[in-house]
C-alpha cells in the first residue's frame, strides 16, 4: 500500500526536494487560505503561502517520513492562518473578523471530500467505458437502473451486477488511500 502523497516520496538523498514540494502544493495552500477567509490582501496570502515552505524547509530533520504531506502542509497553512488572523484581528473588530472565518470541520470535509474525488476520477480512468458510463448514469446523472439498460441496450441484472462490481473497486481503491467507506 504505497501512498503517493508520503513526505519520503519528496526526499532525495536524504535531502527534502523543497522545490518538488512548492511545485506540487503551491495551489493547494492558496486553495486552503483563500477557503479559510473570505477577506484577506493578496500580500497576506502570500506571505502565508511562503511561511508554510519556510516552515517545511526548517522542520524537514523532524518530519515523519510515512506519514501524508498534504495533510502536514494544511495543518500548517491553518496555523499560521489562524496567526496571521489573530494580529488582523487587532485592527478590527471581533464581529469582521469572525465573519472572515469558515468553519474547520466544514474546510476538512471539503478537502476530504476532494481527495476522495480524486480518487473516484482516477479509478473511472481506468475502467472500461461500459463500466464507465453505468457508473456516470447511476451516480453522477441519478438515472434509475431500468433507464441505463435502455440507453445502454444492457439487461437490468448486468447493470446490478456491474454497479456492485464498481462499488467494491472504489471501495478498495479508497480504502488503499487511508479512506473509511461504509458498505
Amino acid at each position: 500500500m504505497e501512498k503517493t502523497d508520503e513526505i519520503s516520496k519528496f526526499y532525495k538523498n536524504n535531502e527534502l526536494e523543497l522545490e518538488k514540494v512548492i511545485e506540487k502544493y503551491t495551489a493547494y495552500v492558496y486553495s486552503i487560505v483563500r477557503a479559510r477567509v473570505t477577506k484577506i490582501r493578496t500580500e497576506d496570502a502570500e506571505e502565508i503561502i511562503s511561511d508554510v515552505f519556510l516552515a517545511v524547509w526548517n522542520n524537514r530533520n523532524k518530519l515523519d517520513l510515512n506519514k501524508s504531506m498534504s495533510l502536514y502542509i494544511s495543518g500548517i497553512t491553518k496555523n499560521l492562518i489562524n496567526k496571521k488572523l489573530r494580529n488582523i484581528k487587532k485592527d478590527e473588530n471581533i464581529t469582521e473578523y469572525d465573519e472572515n472565518l469558515i468553519n474547520l470541520e466544514n474546510l476538512e470535509l471539503k478537502v476530504e471530500e476532494s481527495e476522495k474525488n480524486q480518487i473516484i476520477l482516477k479509478e473511472l480512468e481506468n475502467m472500461n467505458s461500459e463500466d464507465k458510463d453505468i457508473f456516470m448514469y447511476y451516480y453522477y446523472y441519478s438515472r434509475k437502473i431500468k433507464e441505463i439498460a435502455k440507453i445502454l441496450n444492457i439487461s437490468e441484472s448486468k447493470i446490478k451486477v456491474k454497479l456492485s462490481r464498481i462499488r467494491k473497486k472504489m471501495r478498495q481503491a479508497l480504502e488503499r488511500k487511508g479512506y473509511k467507506v461504509e458498505k
